[in-house]
């Protein structure tokens, strides 16, 4: 009796995995010695014991799924703080397509954007534009090494100017204007911080971010970085930098591939402390920094971007290949 309840619970499950588990273990039974009842008998209430037990675990998750959906809630901490999400979508999203975790902290304020070509959605959509659709109001676009749309080789001179779409005004944050200056934060309520990184220490899209979380603790300006996938997360190698050679080209004395997100890199300069004091007192300045994370994302995925970081890495191979390679940039091979 007790096997053809079993059997029948195979037969009509909807789940595979209670298919295979009850199969294997009446496989198991009659396949030694099938005229011992009571070693049967006592499998059988082990199978039907489990067969329950996953189906009231499964019950459980259905009905705590399908919970109200909740309002983000920000943890109140002096500390790093990365926005939680109750999305239940499990498919992998960007920080920036993480909208619920980011956009009430963005509502009616005055912000800054620091980003470039890299700054798009899942349809191609740039994240500049997404903004001005959900009616958020955008002040200003900081463009790091490359430009805003990203065409300008590496070393050129970027210059101020305007963006041709949305008539926004456009600060370069390359050349000698690394770090913003306290009149181009004027009229910022919030900056944004949205750039995709390849996990080199010399990539300098690190450095601008250490200049911009900078600028913004020294003048009481909370920053929000969201985060994006690191196509090099799964290395940590190669030397760490001497703290005599520090330059825009490594800031940190950390690996030449860090293995962290963006927005990972963040916490760790601002909990290190390593954002270099410019007042008198000497005192280690740490910024109101928020992250929003990426949705459904781990280290060992792999990312292939789909618009190219800067014109000398165009594709996978040239973003796997850099981190040996830019060390013949200073030759002349």
């Amino acid at each position: 009796l007790l096997a053809a309840i079993s059997l029948l619970a195979m037969k009509y499950s909807k789940f595979k995995v209670l298919k295979i588990i009850i199969k294997a273990n009446i496989h198991k039974v009659f396949a030694t010695d099938y005229t011992d009842l009571h070693r049967l008998k006592i499998v059988m209430k082990y199978n039907i014991y489990r067969f329950t037990t996953l189906i009231s675990l499964l019950i459980l998750s259905v009905s705590c799924g399908s919970s109200k959906k909740a309002i983000p809630q920000i943890k109140p901490s002096n500390d790093n703080v990365t926005l939680t999400s109750t999305s239940t979508d499990f498919a992998f999203k960007t920080g920036a397509e993480n909208f619920e975790s980011y956009l009430p902290l963005l509502k009616d304020k005055r912000v800054g954007i620091v980003t470039n070509q890299t700054g798009i959605l899942s349809k191609e959509k740039h994240l500049v534009d997404f903004l001005i659709e959900q009616k958020i109001n955008l002040q200003k676009i900081y463009a790091p090494e490359h430009g805003f749309r990203g065409t300008a080789d590496a070393g050129e001179l970027i210059v101020d100017g305007k963006d041709t779409k949305t008539n926004l005004p456009i600060i370069s944050l390359y050349g000698n204007n690394k770090k913003p200056k306290p009149e181009q934060l004027e009229g910022i309520d919030i900056l944004v911080f949205d750039l995709q990184d390849v996990g080199a220490r010399f990539y300098t899209y690190i450095s601008s971010l250490h200049y911009v979380m900078e600028a913004c603790a020294e003048n009481n300006i909370p920053i929000l970085v969201l985060d994006r996938p690191n196509p090099n997360g799964t290395i940590i190698d190669g030397p760490i930098l001497e703290k005599e050679h520090k330059s825009f080209v490594g800031m940190h004395e950390i690996p030449v591939l860090h293995g962290m997100t963006i927005g990972e890199y963040a916490k760790m300069i601002n909990g290190e402390k390593w954002l270099n004091p410019s007042t008198s007192s000497g005192q280690a300045l740490q910024c109101d920094l928020k992250v929003a994370p990426c949705l459904n994302y781990s280290h060992e995925m792999k990312y292939s971007l789909s618009v190219k970081p800067s014109p000398n890495l165009p594709n996978d191979q040239s973003i796997n290949l850099y981190a040996s390679l830019c060390f013949f940039e200073g030759t002349n091979v």
